[in-house]
């Protein structure tokens, strides 16, 4: 039986990968997750459109400091604060 000892190891893993999730333990922390998630983005509903662009323009910015810093914090920081600021500009009628 040496040629399914990687379908044997694999087997192993994927039921152990089940048991994992399947804690009860993980089971709550997902469904925390899930019910903090749901609760922040309902939050968003009654944003104007400047602020939605600010916070856009803020994770663009933290993302994009970020990669070109090398995940330098003082650089995700930085990035944010320039993306929200060219976010809240964008909203403006010109």
């Amino acid at each position: 039986m040496r040629g399914f000892k990687w379908a044997d190891d694999r087997a192993f893993f994927i039921t152990e990968a089940y048991r994992s999730f399947m804690k009860p333990s993980n089971y709550f922390i997902r469904w925390s997750v899930a019910v903090a998630v749901f609760t922040v983005l309902s939050g968003c509903a009654g944003m104007s459109t400047r602020d939605r662009h600010t916070i856009a323009g803020a994770g663009i910015g933290a993302l994009a400091g970020s990669v070109l810093t090398g995940g330098s914090s003082i650089g995700t920081v930085g990035g944010a604060a320039v993306g929200g600021v060219i976010g809240s500009g964008i909203s403006h009628p010109k």
